[in-house]
């Protein structure tokens, strides 16, 4: 599930919150009262956080978005309907209902009772389409945050779209493991079962273009601005991308950088991610990055992927830009480190850091705040 409203409505509060510091390094928010750990990082900020990001949940745009996405939506609808023998006259929360279509898909698999959970005020919309399908006896919408929702009962399964860009963006997968905590039943089903996050070297064919665009500019208003270029590499490397990237533009094999099974994961390792890996490049290329993308697999075996060698998604691929690409040749390994955690003042938001040598050579760290500043 993403916003790309959120980001708007979003920016204007990050930027008054927030220290004025070197222009080329991502703004960090000021911390407004004392990271509480044994509360899950809870702080003010967070909570700020949290109502813009349910109150852009209620902006029709997001959920007219991921509803065009097909190939999102009907992995879900064949996951369900799939499973209809495991879902028939059994208890479901569909946490993040939004419109509340997986909550419809649930019943038409022949689930008892779905508890539609949405935090918005889209949940009066929610309620408006239950009653459109003639389910209200079947399906009902419950408008609060999951982790206040005490259920009547146990649950059967627990039905959530919770992956955001680079897979945790939003950090919406810890509301899902807080009610699996409390509710789920030990053989409970969860849609989806397991998530894996990759990453790969990248190559943007666009990147010289947009240098060289500084040169243009020389011979279009007779003044010299190649000074610029430096800022440039900067400030493209300075924020994380989105987007959907040609099979060509990737430069080795993609490789694991986290693999979660949704029955067991739990808060900590969400909160600590952290992996080796290894690159071995295709061929003679410059690398002017490195990219992420996620696959989930529902109970069945059915998976939904946002590679890049699959059918395009909403989400697309994340993309993070160093500040001086390098060029390599076939065979040439890059080796680092990848780390990915909440940030502790605004728990939606990532820290990432990518730690890399390119065959055995001096070690470059870069650090990225992936706010809502995705490009």
């Amino acid at each position: 599930m993403v916003s790309t409203f959120w980001w708007q409505t979003y920016r204007k509060i990050s930027e008054m919150n927030t220290h004025e510091s070197d222009p080329f390094e991502p703004k960090r928010p000021r911390l407004q009262l004392a990271i509480k750990e044994e509360d899950g990082f809870e702080t003010k900020e967070n909570n700020s956080q949290d109502e813009e990001y349910f109150r852009s949940y209620a902006d029709i745009s997001i959920h007219e978005e991921m509803l065009s996405d097909v190939v999102r939506t009907n992995a879900y609808r064949y996951a369900i309907l799939k499973n209809y023998e495991k879902i028939r006259g059994k208890t479901v929360a569909d946490i993040g209902a939004g419109t509340g279509i997986l909550s419809v898909f649930c019943v038409h698999a022949g689930a008892k009772k779905v508890f539609a959970i949405e935090a918005s005020s889209m949940a009066e919309q929610t309620e408006s389409l239950v009653e459109e399908n003639k389910l209200s006896n079947r399906i009902t919408v419950i408008n609060k945050k999951t982790e206040d929702v005490a259920f009547p009962e146990k649950l059967d399964a627990i039905v959530s779209e919770w992956m955001g860009y680079c897979l945790l963006y939003e950090s919406m997968l810890q509301s899902v493991i807080d009610t699996r905590d409390k509710w789920l039943k030990k053989e409970g089903l969860m849609f989806p079962a397991t998530a894996t996050l990759y990453i790969a070297a990248y190559n943007d064919d666009e990147y010289d273009a947009r240098l060289n665009i500084w040169n243009e500019f020389k011979s279009m208003y007779k003044v010299s601005m190649e000074s610029m270029k430096k800022c440039a590499k900067k400030c493209i490397s300075r924020n994380v991308s989105v987007r959907c990237v040609p099979p060509m533009s990737i430069m080795s094999h993609g490789q694991t950088v986290c693999s979660i099974d949704l029955k067991t994961v739990t808060l900590q390792e969400l909160h600590n991610i952290k992996k080796q890996f290894k690159l071995e490049c295709f061929g003679q290329s410059t690398i002017h990055g490195f990219i992420t993308w996620f696959t989930v697999t529902f109970p069945g075996d059915i998976t939904l992927s946002t590679s890049p060698y699959s059918e395009d998604t909403h989400w697309g691929q994340t993309i993070f830009y160093l500040e001086e690409p390098f060029d390599v040749d076939q065979g040439t390994l890059i080796t680092g480190e990848f780390s990915l955690c909440p940030n502790n003042y605004k728990s939606r938001f990532l820290d990432i850091n990518i730690n890399y040598r390119v065959n055995n050579g001096p070690e470059t760290k870069k650090y990225y705040f992936m706010n809502d500043c995705i490009t």
